[in-house]
């Protein structure tokens, strides 16, 4: 991995060893968990496999490979733009730079989604009309899709990069979705039952980590502290939203308390809140 060792064929351990000591030294808090995933990405193998035959010797040119994939991540290219995927909810999924990568603390939406869609399927006459409003990859709502086929999905962006990422990961793994190019629910003809919503909330001056340099600027950041795009589409909900339907939306915990201040003002009522989750049900009449 320097000049004087690429010519030299590194046993797996050997090689582990080097690129987890590269990815400390660039501040690479899972060094060797991301050594290990990458150089079995490159070779197809499980993990496991790396551990059990740590004295084999490695291919050049699968070595080469590796390498440049140590290289991008010691300049804070996060892993799963390296390999392709992020598993989320038990599923793979295609990731490019087009979208932000799916976090974990985003799973709580569709467990959300899992406790309220029983309390409410009686109150629809007619299918349940779901969008995924700032899809990126398409994470919610295709997932919302495969656990529950009844519902009728749309995926919604502003970027077709990110819808069209979406969309390889709908046919990928069989979920039959619809996608449409829309500001937030602008280009959405229909009245929504439930909307999923994970969009841009970061504020550009908050501390964060180098890799979300990496991510699209599109996908991350918001104004108003991180709050605008949420605001806007609270407002857009207030109108178009079915009565008593339900918004379920990721923010920051710091900006809770003004967003549900800010639904209370546009005729919704908090239903459930936890650490990065928001469910609004928008009322009815004055109710």
């Amino acid at each position: 991995m320097n000049e004087n060792s690429q010519q030299q064929v590194l046993a797996i351990d050997d090689w582990l060893q080097s690129a987890a000591d590269i990815l400390k030294h660039a501040q690479i808090n899972t060094a060797q968990l991301d050594a290990e995933i990458l150089l079995a990405h490159t070779l197809r193998k499980h993990r496991t496999y790396l551990h059990a035959h740590g004295d084999e010797p490695l291919d050049a040119r699968m070595q080469e490979i590796a390498d440049a994939r140590i290289a991008l991540r010691s300049d804070h290219v996060p892993v799963a733009y390296i390999i392709g995927h992020k598993e989320f909810y038990g599923r793979r999924f295609k990731v490019t730079t087009a979208t932000l990568i799916p976090r974990p603390e985003s799973e709580t939406i569709i467990d959300v989604l899992r406790e309220v869609l029983p309390k409410n399927e009686t109150l629809f006459t007619e299918k349940i009309r779901v969008v995924d409003v700032g899809t990126g990859s398409g994470i919610l709502g295709i997932t919302a899709k495969l656990e529950w086929p009844e519902l009728d999905i749309t995926l919604l962006d502003i970027s077709l990069p990110a819808l069209k990422v979406a969309e390889t990961n709908a046919v990928s793994l069989h979920a039959d979705v619809q996608a449409l190019k829309s500001d937030l629910l602008t280009g959405y003809p229909f009245t929504p039952d439930i909307i999923l919503a994970n969009l841009p909330y970061v504020d550009a001056s908050w501390e964060r980590s180098l890799e979300t340099d990496k991510e699209p600027s599109l996908a991350l950041f918001a104004g108003d502290g991180g709050k605008a795009l949420i605001y806007k589409l609270i407002t857009q909900a207030s109108t178009t939203l079915r009565p008593k339907g339900i918004i379920i939306l990721e923010a920051d915990p710091s900006q809770h308390h003004a967003i549900t201040q800010f639904a209370q003002q546009h005729t919704f009522h908090v239903l459930h809140q936890d650490a990065y989750c928001i469910a609004l049900e928008r009322n009815v009449g004055n109710d």
